[in-house]
């Protein structure tokens, strides 16, 4: 695999900079590769791997797959596991000994990670219960006074501690922080550069708040907790407070960097080259100081130690960190004696979007739902008009070409799921590679589109058949918004079990959307809301109902969501909080149906007000109709006809100025939101 050209193939780019054709596009992603999951020979990495390990006196070396951000989505030049071991799969850790590695992964990648790792290697299976974790066997391999090591910047301070307890209990020396990484030695000049991509201001008519007033709501927020600083390590959350956005990770508006936030002074550590005059002029204009991006550790340790020297004068004397943030931040901030492990304020205040963000958010998915209906309406033309023979990839292409004419489009929020028909077919939804589109999505159902998070690969991938199901899930980022929209399509004519478990589906979509409920509460305690028909019929779906979603962000953002996830349970839903709603169903070897809209938490009126607490509910801003060929309409009731009608005349009403000189886009749009009777 060309990690090379991982790094550059598809960055989200900036409107300013030269966004890549489509042809352009097209051209890049048909090079890669059908080959792309050969095992490649790790002899020569792990014999000099283990000289530094024997230099440095470790005897066991951990491997993770994250950066120092813990970034959902990585750079080439952080892929280091997949460097060392050959498996290019999104999750798994690797442990290296001097007689032994293994590759720890979950199920989804057991059969890629079989295909990939060459014979140094021994894959663990932890779906597998009686498979040790990674945490155990590198344990077990400490044991009689042996050093486990790591890179300090790429596991959470959390982790970490777990992990030296089991060291400790298996008769393990110590767990060492390392502070140099030693497949990044290894890697040498091989190792792809560090993305450098220009950043940009967000200007406030998009943003909606002023810099200096973020960083007024954080200081308060310090104030309350007695805390001297605050470390922000998460890129997003950086990109937000100071209203920059960059594209050093594909799909994800953001640039690598740190922040100290002091009640008095404000710091940004980035690489400046990146920073233009603009960028320079408008931290200065808000009092943010530059720091080189590599001075985080020593700013951090001079930062503790004039924390403890105040200490005893009334002072404020803790020091906040991310609960995501990485050991070595937390040991240079002072440890478990200076620091507290908190969520993030930031993330809380980024997740309840202001109204010009919201405004934003209405006006982008009209543009983007104009695209898709576009989009639908020229393949369903292709498909049974035309008769033409198209790909997935193909109908990908053209989606991105849609999209890309609309005002403020600067790229895709994640790769387009375009799935169809049923095939024997090995998949991986990979994280690590997304700039490349080499996606293997490890699941091997034999339905792509039954695979919950498939992604087609150029010149690997099925032919759209017009009498199956299709499945698309896709989104993008605009300057004032971003995306994430499914809609699953019939060309042909669907039988009864497709039309049931679609309108099933669409009954619960129907049922959050209309939820009103009281404040304080979760997204975990709405889920069932969504899932409440299928589960009548016995039927369920094995993925979470709705995550977060930024503002020309990233595409999923925490600390909200609707789930069975415990964390969804920490946190209530708050007026201005921004996620989606997709309820889903996958039958193995046969279809798949998601519905995906994206909803935006609001106040409502309703007749008591029990308890004196406002009430809230949902407004919907997704503008794409639902297919009327899968719906069964005797399976709705009056109420959810009603809201069908009522969300398509929206749709009509607000897209239909795109398609004046467009009659094909206007037919189909006219007859897929005609009045359900």
């Amino acid at each position: 695999m060309n990690l090379r050209f991982a790094a550059t193939a598809f960055h989200l780019t900036p409107p300013r900079l030269a966004f890549a054709s489509i042809s352009q596009v097209a051209r890049r992603l048909s090079t890669v590769s059908p080959n792309a999951m050969e095992k490649v020979d790790t002899t020569s990495r792990l014999t000099k791997l283990r000289a530094l390990m024997k230099e440095r006196q470790v005897h066991v070396y951990i491997v993770p797959s994250e950066d120092n951000h813990s970034s959902e989505y990585i750079a080439a030049s952080d892929g280091r596991r997949p460097y060392i071991s050959g498996f290019t799969g999104s999750a798994g850790v690797a442990v290296v000994t001097p007689d032994s590695a293994i590759l720890s992964t979950d199920g989804r990648y057991i059969i890629q990670a079989t295909k990939q790792l060459d014979d140094n290697w021994t894959l663990l299976n932890s779906a597998q219960p009686e498979a040790p974790t990674w945490q155990e066997w590198s344990a077990e391999q400490s044991a009689g006074g042996k050093n486990v090591a790591v890179d300090a910047s790429l596991l959470a301070s959390s982790a970490a501690k777990k992990l030296l307890e089991k060291i400790h209990k298996c008769g393990g020396a110590d767990l060492l922080p390392l502070e140099e990484n030693l497949v990044d030695i290894v890697w040498g000049e091989e190792r792809p550069p560090r993305p450098r991509e220009p950043v940009i201001v967000l200007p406030e008519t998009l943003a909606g708040k002023p810099v200096q007033k973020k960083l007024q709501e954080l200081r308060e927020d310090l104030q309350k907790k007695h805390a001297a600083g605050f470390l922000v390590s998460m890129l997003d959350e950086i990109a937000w407070l100071f209203n920059l956005r960059g594209s050093d990770i594909p799909y994800n508006p953001v640039f690598f960097s740190y922040a100290i936030v002091t009640p008095d002074t404000a710091t940004l550590y980035v690489d400046d080259s990146k920073l233009d005059d603009a960028c320079k002029a408008h931290l200065a204009q808000n009092n943010v100081t530059l720091r080189p991006y590599e001075s985080i550790l020593d700013d951090a340790r001079d930062l503790q130690a004039k924390t403890k020297q105040a200490q005893g004068d009334g002072a404020p004397n803790r020091l906040l960190l991310s609960n995501r943030g990485s050991w070595a931040l937390q040991r240079a901030l002072g440890g478990d004696d200076m620091v507290d492990e908190v969520r993030s304020p930031i993330g809380d205040a980024k997740a309840i979007k202001n109204e010009v963000e919201l405004q934003g958010m209405r006006a982008c998915h009209i543009r983007d739902g104009a695209a898709l209906i576009e989009y639908f309406a020229w393949l369903e033309d292709q498909l049974v008009a035309k008769k033409a023979v198209l790909d997935e990839v193909q109908a990908d292409d053209k989606l991105l070409e849609l999209r890309s004419k609309h005002k403020n489009f600067v790229g895709l929020s994640f790769p387009t799921i375009s799935s169809t028909g049923a095939k024997y077919w090995v998949t991986e939804y990979g994280h690590c590679f997304w700039a490349q589109y080499t996606e293997y999505l490890l699941t091997c159902l034999r339905a792509s589109a039954a695979v919950i998070h498939y992604k087609p690969i150029r010149g690997n991938c099925s032919v759209i058949d017009p009498d199956k199901v299709y499945l698309c899930d896709s989104g993008a980022q605009y300057l004032d918004g971003t995306t994430d929209v499914t809609r699953t399509l019939h060309f042909g004519q669907p039988t009864d079990a497709e039309r049931e478990a679609y309108t099933l589906v669409l009954k619960g979509n129907i049922a959050l959307d209309l939820a009103i409920f009281p404040k304080g509460t979760t997204g975990y305690a709405l889920d069932a809301l969504a899932r409440q028909h299928l589960w009548k019929n016995g039927l369920d779906y094995r993925h979470g109902t709705g995550h977060g979603v930024g503002s020309y962000l990233n595409v999923h953002e925490g600390p909200i969501g609707v789930g069975t996830r415990t964390q969804y349970a920490e946190v209530a839903l708050s007026p201005g909080n921004v996620i989606s709603n997709e309820p889903g169903y996958y039958v193995e070897e046969s279809f798949g149906i998601r519905i995906e809209n994206i909803i935006m938490v609001r106040e409502v009126k309703t007749k008591y007000s029990f308890g004196d607490k406002p009430f809230l509910g949902f407004e919907h801003v997704t503008m794409v109709p639902y297919c009327r060929n899968l719906i069964d309409a005797s399976l709705l009731t009056d109420v959810e006809k009603q809201w069908i009608n009522e969300s398509n005349a929206e749709i009509l009403e607000k897209t239909k100025g795109f398609f004046e000189n467009d009659p094909l886009t206007m037919a189909w749009l006219t007859r897929e939101t005609q009045p359900i009777e």
